[in-house]
């Protein structure tokens, strides 16, 4: 395997694609091009967790994809933990500027498709949490004139083939009306992921509904393959059911796995993602080979 970090950024050495590319055996396939996903991990747009991060790219690899691991902008940029105090943050963090590194990582793998013996056509995006929410966005947004502009060209260039979403945050107005009844270490974690996504902690009813996925699902979304656990408290299973039903209504194809239950932020759900007891969660675990079946049948 290949393991190579890059900078996507010439001013944000920050944001990076961290590759995880098959060797090109001459014992075995030799020369063929594989399928890849980008993966964007969680942390509510204040980090990237490094739980939904390698453990996942590694275990797409053993299915024979070429697996990118996206970190993208967020208001801390590094683990929490790392920092004597909190600073200021990064004003750059608000979206759409995520998004932008998105696009950026598609069109570098592609760019370099040849030589890492990528299939540009099948190329997923999986993201969880926060990064569901990324991953959604680009499914929603890609051929908005916003990142034509920024970018140039055929907007189909960076259009995902298909999405993979754990518990991914996709109805702003959803979340929020269920906040009433959290508690108060929830809404400060949102209060502050407001001000990382959103630039501000009080986002108006209009910014709320632009970056709600959900509110923007078309035909010309990609098939997604969604999954969630019931009792979900920090992202609300509401979230995955309104994404769905958005998709039923515009014919477009996917695949919804709701689980009984489950904590938020379960990754792999199994010991090599777990942050803790809670994160190993035996029924939960086969949303992983219900998503690779999924994809075999959209990349075949």
């Amino acid at each position: 395997m290949i393991i190579e970090k890059i900078s996507l950024w010439d001013d944000a050495d920050y944001v990076q694609l961290h590759a995880y590319v098959l060797n090109n055996s001459p014992e075995f396939q030799a020369d063929r091009k594989r399928p890849a996903v980008v993966i964007c991990p969680g942390g509510a747009y204040l980090r990237t967790s490094d739980r939904e991060a390698e453990p996942v790219a590694l275990r797409f690899a053993a299915q024979g994809y070429h697996a990118f691991v996206l970190r993208y902008t967020t208001y801390f940029n590094k683990r929490i933990s790392d920092f004597a105090e909190l600073p200021q943050g990064n004003p750059r963090s608000a979206l759409p500027q995520p998004l932008f590194d998105l696009v950026k990582a598609i069109l570098t793998i592609k760019e370099r498709a040849d030589e890492w013996l990528v299939d540009a056509d099948r190329i997923a995006v999986c993201g969880f949490s926060a990064g569901g929410h990324l991953a959604a966005s680009l499914g929603v947004y890609w051929h908005e004139s916003f990142l034509r502009e920024k970018f140039g060209g055929d907007a189909s260039r960076w259009r995902p083939n298909a999405l993979v979403l754990g518990y991914p945050l996709t109805d702003y107005p959803a979340l929020l009306s269920g906040m009433n009844e959290a508690d108060e270490t929830t809404k400060s974690v949102w209060e502050l992921a407001g001000l990382a996504s959103f630039g501000t902690s009080e986002p108006d009813e209009r910014l709320l509904d632009r970056w709600s996925p959900a509110l923007h699902v078309s035909e010309r979304t990609p098939p997604a393959f969604i999954w969630h656990t019931a009792d979900d408290g920090l992202v609300y299973v509401s979230n995955a059911l309104n994404f769905a039903a958005a998709m039923s209504r515009h014919k477009v194809p996917f695949e919804l796995h709701v689980f009984e239950s489950g904590v938020h932020g379960l990754a792999l759900a199994d010991e090599t993602s777990a942050g803790g007891s809670a994160h190993i969660n035996p029924a939960v675990q086969p949303w992983v080979d219900l998503a690779m079946r999924w994809l075999r049948k959209r990349f075949e």
